[in-house]
C-alpha cells in the first residue's frame, strides 16, 4: 500500500497520508511519494484544485522522529518538507484536517490554500519542547495569518491551537463535525473545479503573492498570471456560456 493515496475525480485531486500506524508521520518516503503525487497534479489540465488529507483520524504528526534519529532528512531540495512546504502548487490546495496537525504537519497544513478542520482537531509547532524550531514554514507563515501575539505564543510555548480558536482569526475556513472535514473540503473544492481552471489558478498565484508587493508594483507583477487568461479560450467561451445561459465548458486552454 502506498504511503500516499491519490484520487482524482471531477477537477478536484485528493492526496492522502497513508501511514496511520505512525500517525501519518512524514519521512523521505512520503515526501517523495506527495512531490511526485503533485507534481501529477500540476501537470494535468483536467484538475483544478486539490486536496490534502491524513488516514485514521490524523491529518500528520510531523516528522517521523524515527527516520530522523537514523539520520533520514524528510526534505525534498527546492521543496522542503513533505516536498511541499517551500513550494506549494500553483493550483489551489486545500487542508482537510481531522485529529491533530502538528509540527511539521502544521507547516503541511499551512501549505494549503485553505484549511478545513473537524471541531476536535487541533494545530501545533511544539518543536521548541523538543529544542527545535518551527523551520518548515510555521514560524514564517502563521504571523501572516494569526494576531502577532497568537503566533507568537503558539510559536514559544509550543502549545496547540483548537480547530474552534483557529477559525475564529481566520486560520481554518470551515469547521466541521468530526469525520467530515474530508466531505466538506471535497464540497468545497467542488464549487472551485466548477469556475475555469486557467482563470482560478491564475487568481491563486496573484492573490498568494500579492503581500510580497506594493500596489503599483503588484498591478505589474500579475500581468504575467492574469493576461493569458484573458487571451485564453475559456474565457471566450466563459462568454458565450453567460450570453447563452447555459454552463461553461471549460477545456483549461
Amino acid at each position: 500500500m502506498s504511503v500516499v493515496l491519490t484520487e482524482f475525480a471531477d477537477g478536484v485531486a485528493v492526496f492522502t497520508l497513508n501511514r496511520p500506524e505512525a500517525k501519518n508521520a512524514v519521512n523521505l518516503e512520503v515526501s517523495e511519494a506527495l512531490a511526485a503525487a503533485i507534481d501529477e497534479f500540476e501537470a494535468r489540465p483536467d484538475l483544478t484544485i486539490g486536496i490534502l488529507t491524513g488516514a485514521g483520524g490524523t491529518f500528520c504528526a510531523g516528522m517521523d522522529l524515527k527516520a530522523f534519529a537514523r539520520g533520514e532528512r524528510p526534505s525534498i531540495p527546492g521543496r522542503g518538507f513533505g516536498g511541499l512546504t517551500e513550494a506549494p502548487p500553483s493550483k489551489p490546495l486545500i487542508a482537510a484536517v481531522e485529529g491533530w496537525a502538528l509540527a511539521g504537519g502544521c507547516e503541511l497544513a499551512l501549505s494549503a490554500d485553505l484549511i478545513v478542520a473537524s471541531r476536535e482537531a487541533k494545530f501545533g509547532i511544539p518543536e521548541v519542547k523538543r529544542g527545535l524550531a518551527a523551520a518548515a514554514g510555521g514560524l514564517l507563515r502563521l504571523p501572516k495569518i494569526l494576531p502577532y501575539p497568537l503566533a507568537m505564543e503558539l510559536a514559544i510555548t509550543g502549545d496547540p491551537l483548537t480547530a474552534e480558536v483557529a477559525h475564529q482569526h481566520g486560520l481554518v475556513n470551515r469547521v466541521t463535525e468530526p469525520g467530515e472535514a474530508l466531505t466538506v473540503a471535497k464540497e468545497l473544492a467542488a464549487r472551485v473545479a466548477a469556475n475555469g481552471p486557467l482563470a482560478v489558478k491564475a487568481t491563486k498565484q496573484v492573490v498568494a503573492m500579492a503581500a510580497n508587493y506594493t500596489d503599483p508594483d503588484a498591478f505589474v507583477a500579475q500581468r504575467k498570471f492574469i493576461d493569458p487568461v484573458f487571451a485564453s479560450a475559456d474565457a471566450k467561451e466563459g462568454a458565450r456560456a453567460f450570453a447563452e445561459k447555459r454552463a461553461p465548458v471549460w477545456k483549461g486552454e
